[in-house]
């Protein structure tokens, strides 16, 4: 029996084509989609350009968005922050033996009544010390006059007279906020802004732990123990800057009222030590600031008690700058003093006052992971 030719085989071989069984005995070939072609080259010139065009559309679409939501987003922010500022309180009584439960509501009962003794004792002792204030405005107006160089401007300008028509026509804050409608809204604005800022702060208090875990479960599991500990230190950081700032707010603020009522300011020394408190949070400046407004007012009712406010507030300041802020900070912030003015800068130009409060722990948290990641990493090379 003879064998058949490899050439007739090879060639039986090459014509036969593939049976697929499950389609009805229909042959299809294999090879009738083409080779496929070598992958797409990313260095081309329409690649890299196509798709550096779709991230910065992207990167726009985003931004936009952000921006359209910046005020609910700058709600959130400053009830972490207060979260933050809270949190050692709640740190306080765990050490003390309660349990993290326990603790945050004792905090957050305490911030409760905090607050609502600020609204039903003190809000309108300084509403009724304002308006007296405003009422007095126009007198002081008057005694200006006899300065030459204030007589001189407004004899050319008649400032003083168009200031006392703004003010003796009693509607300075419609005038300023549009209107009866315009105080309604602006009042309504912002008590709802408040009430979402304690609601949202009692939430992350209250929440501190399981926010921590799920923000420290999105880095690798390598790495999970050192992120935690980086976040701790962090918001250790913030928590106590932002606690510390209150300390520093209420020491200037007690201090001025107990100042105010020997110099003979009793009738408003609750408003302006609010003030005072209030403008001392605000880096750098706030202090001189309320300063200045105190100084100015007691130099229009006497200015013996003038003197006597500049004198005290320039004592004060500096007891304030190098007693009680750096032990109150000491633990908190670590904060070079030029990085410290260039921060306080840049916040306040993108986000106001808020920023300016938010600059100097943000540029500390920064410069801490700085130290500990990038300068770390350098050392070992």
């Amino acid at each position: 029996m003879t064998e058949p030719a490899k050439g007739t085989e090879k060639g039986t071989e090459e014509s036969t084509p593939e049976v697929d069984e499950e389609d009805d005995g229909i042959p299809t070939r294999g090879d009738d989609l083409g080779e496929p072609g070598p992958p797409l080259d990313h260095r081309a010139p329409f690649y890299v350009g196509f798709i550096g065009g779709l991230g910065a559309l992207t990167a726009i679409w985003l931004g936009l968005h952000v921006q359209a939501v910046g005020s609910t987003l700058m709600l959130v922010v400053v009830a972490l922050f207060l979260a933050a500022g809270l949190n050692p309180a709640v740190e306080f009584f765990e050490r003390h033996g309660l349990r993290r439960s326990v603790a945050v509501l004792t905090v957050i009962i305490l911030f409760l009544i905090a607050v609502a003794l600020f609204l039903v004792a003190i809000a309108p002792v300084i509403a009724d010390q304002v308006t007296a204030l405003s009422k007095n405005v126009p007198t002081w107006l008057d005694e200006l006059q006899h300065n030459r160089d204030i007589q001189r401007l407004d004899d050319k300008y008649d400032i003083i007279n168009k200031a006392k028509d703004y003010v003796a026509q009693g509607d300075l804050v419609g005038r300023l906020f549009g209107g009866a409608l315009g105080i309604g809204l602006a009042v309504l604005g912002a008590l709802f802004n408040g009430f979402v800022i304690i609601v949202l702060t009692l939430y992350f208090l209250s929440s501190l732990e399981k926010v921590k875990s799920a923000l420290v479960s999105l880095a690798p599991a390598s790495r999970r123990e050192r992120v935690a500990k980086l976040g701790d230190r962090v918001l250790h950081g913030v928590g106590g800057y932002v606690s510390g700032a209150f300390i520093v707010a209420v020491c200037a603020g007690i201090s001025s009222l107990i100042f105010l009522f020997v110099a003979g300011l009793g009738q408003y020394a609750v408003a302006l030590a609010f003030v005072v408190a209030l403008l001392d949070v605000i880096p750098m400046i706030g202090a001189t600031i309320g300063a200045v407004i105190v100084t100015a007012i007691a130099f229009a009712t006497d200015w013996k008690i003038g003197v006597a406010c500049i004198v005290f507030y320039v004592l004060y300041q500096q007891i304030e700058n190098y007693v009680i802020y750096p032990r109150v900070m000491s633990k908190s912030v670590d904060v070079p003093g030029a990085v410290t003015v260039i921060a306080a800068l840049v916040g306040a130009a993108l986000f106001g006052i808020v920023g300016a409060l938010m600059a100097i722990p943000t540029a500390a948290a920064i410069l801490m992971l700085v130290r500990e990641v990038w300068i770390r990493r350098q050392d070992e090379r």
